[in-house]
């Protein structure tokens, strides 16, 4: 099941892995920011928080709880994800990040450039997926 996070809805991440008061900073910080949510079983496996700005979304962040790992589960909510936004997304993405970037790839994202220590002195790969018509 999935769910977008709204201001009214916190309760559906409650006793997750996901910090309340982290996300209603994001909402309310952000005015393009949007949570979507994967449930399982009344659990929250993961999340992906991006910014849907006019032409172009940018994940920001995604993550799937550390025990559902390597399951699909990471695909699942991209792909739910861009059926959403129905247009170009970009993302920065750590070079290391080995697994992210074969996730990224499988949906046919692109390397643009690198951004030289983007992480903390680690190098940055900024991503992009172009919509498909």
């Amino acid at each position: 099941m999935f769910i977008e996070l709204t201001k009214n809805n916190f309760f559906e991440i409650e006793n997750s892995f996901l910090n309340i008061e982290e996300v209603k900073k994001d909402l309310n910080s952000n005015p393009f920011g949007r949570y979507l949510i994967l449930k399982e079983n009344n659990e929250v496996i993961g999340y992906v928080y991006y910014s849907d700005i006019y032409e172009r979304a940018e994940i920001n962040q995604i993550e799937i709880n550390f025990i559902h790992r390597n399951c699909g589960k990471g695909s699942k909510l991209l792909k739910k994800m861009i059926e959403l936004v129905e247009k170009d997304i970009t993302l920065e993405v750590k070079i290391d990040n080995i697994p992210a970037i074969a996730l990224y790839k499988k949906f046919n994202f692109e390397k643009k450039a690198i951004r030289k220590n983007y992480y903390n002195g680690v190098d940055g790969i900024l991503m992009e997926r172009k919509k498909t018509l």
